[in-house]
């Protein structure tokens, strides 16, 4: 299911399979020439399913070389009545010699025409109906550019509507949605609410996409989220009324294999949180200086909506007996910290086990620190013995001088698999003796 489009401002979603035909299958074809005047016979003719390409120093297939032409043809099928605009994004090289010509016909007219000297080349359209039109793309491989994606913005309305009447014919809605690298980076070209030139000003799953998830749940179907992002995104709605929540980042071309192979149950997950997830961006400090008081799992005193270490399992675990090296410890010495973990499930799977300190009361001691993680295969009914070496650097601390030291006082550290009352986990706490001042 498409992920709808939230940024009109922006780059465009590929324009998917279901919009694209080609005699009567889904996709456009694709002629491949080794040669950049498109004479003689194709190389290769395929059905290309979408036009979503990185070919940076490499060539869509043997026999191509560097310097090739592609001609894709078919059908563009609108959803629905309404304004579009065609978005033929070309990834161009950086300080290179020459660019790849891009030409996009519609109805036989050409709309787009550029000779590389632009990277996102648009034109807009408006349909009437779903009648389906003619189309033809064909770029020529001349230069040294990257890649070419076939995008567009299509109006919300037709696809939401699109969208409910796939969810009323299925059994479970497994709906992709989130973010995009042409999005969230580094002085990127974009101005859109929630976003401003690669930076996020708002953390929440774009307004767009809600309205998608809103949509699809109404027809009473179960509803899994495919998280798509290369950060945290706010999806408070999608915590409350979703059945199941995958956050799959950015997994490469194979993620789509590993997805469905996962949520099938032929995999049992165990990945981890590595960030927090803020409920709101008003759960954040203004960013006017670079103090942490507030910000990370380290320090933020709210209520997350997935704090950092966070996953879920298809089978549970439990923990006890906490053991320690020694209940006081001189400064500067080693801890050894230890706690049983077992498999309380029907199903095989790994556990990350986790380890957090508790540092003595200060004004710049965090909530606690993640001070070792393990991850362990467990089958139904297996115990075993988990243990972390805390070295004098994981018991130390850094004062407003910059000076890291180990401290004297009582200390606490939680064996779990997230964060102390976050998670299943035992504690056990120990007093360090003198002080050790350590290099930085």
């Amino acid at each position: 299911m498409e992920n709808g489009t939230f940024c009109s401002e922006c780059t465009g979603t590929p324009i998917p399979e279901t919009a694209l035909r080609s005699d009567g299958t889904p996709g456009l074809k694709g002629e491949y020439f080794a040669n950049t005047d498109f004479s003689g016979l194709p190389r290769i003719t395929r059905i290309d399913r979408t036009v979503d390409f990185d070919w940076d120093q490499v060539a869509p297939a043997e026999g191509l070389g560097d310097r090739y032409a592609v001609r894709w043809t078919g059908e563009l099928v609108p959803p629905g009545p309404g304004d579009y605009t065609l978005v033929v994004h070309v990834d161009r090289c950086f300080d290179c010699r020459g660019h790849d010509p891009v030409r996009l016909y519609l109805d036989g007219k050409k709309i787009i025409d550029d000779n590389g000297g632009s990277k996102r080349m648009r034109a807009t359209l408006h349909f009437v109906d779903t009648t389906p039109h003619s189309i033809k793309l064909e770029m020529v491989q001349s230069g040294r550019d990257q890649g070419i994606r076939l995008q567009w913005l299509a109006p919300s309305t037709a696809q939401l509507a699109q969208a409910e009447a796939v969810a009323q014919r299925a059994d479970v809605v497994v709906a992709f949605v989130g973010l995009s690298p042409d999005l969230e980076g580094e002085e990127l070209p974009i101005d859109a609410p929630g976003f401003d030139h690669g930076d996020r000003t708002d953390i929440a799953l774009p307004s767009a996409q809600r309205a998608l998830l809103e949509r699809v749940t109404a027809t009473g179907k179960p509803l899994v989220v495919v998280l798509m992002s290369g950060s945290a995104v706010a999806i408070d709605w999608a915590g409350q009324h979703a059945d199941a929540i995958l956050a799959a980042w950015y997994p490469g071309e194979s993620g789509g294999t590993a997805i469905a192979q996962m949520l099938a149950g032929d995999y049992n997950p165990a990945g981890r949180l590595p960030v927090t997830f803020y409920r709101s961006t008003r759960d954040l400090p203004p960013y006017v200086s670079y103090d942490m008081q507030g910000r990370t799992y380290r320090y933020f005193k709210g209520t997350p909506l997935y704090p950092f270490g966070y996953g879920l399992s298809y089978t549970t675990f439990t923990y006890a007996d906490p053991g320690l090296s020694a209940t006081a410890l001189q400064a500067g010495g080693k801890l050894t910290v230890d706690a049983e973990v077992r498999n309380t499930g029907k199903s095989a799977g790994d556990e990350v086990v986790q380890a957090y300190l508790d540092y003595p009361k200060s004004p710049l001691a965090p909530r606690h620190a993640l001070v070792g993680f393990r991850r362990v295969h467990l089958v139904p009914g297996e115990t075993r013995r988990v243990a972390f070496e805390l070295s004098p650097r994981a018991l130390s601390s850094v004062d407003a001088a910059g000076v890291r030291a180990v401290e004297p006082g009582r200390y606490s550290v939680f064996v779990g698999g997230g964060q102390p009352g976050d998670a299943a986990g035992v504690s056990a706490s120990f007093t360090i003796v003198g002080r050790d001042v350590l290099p930085r």
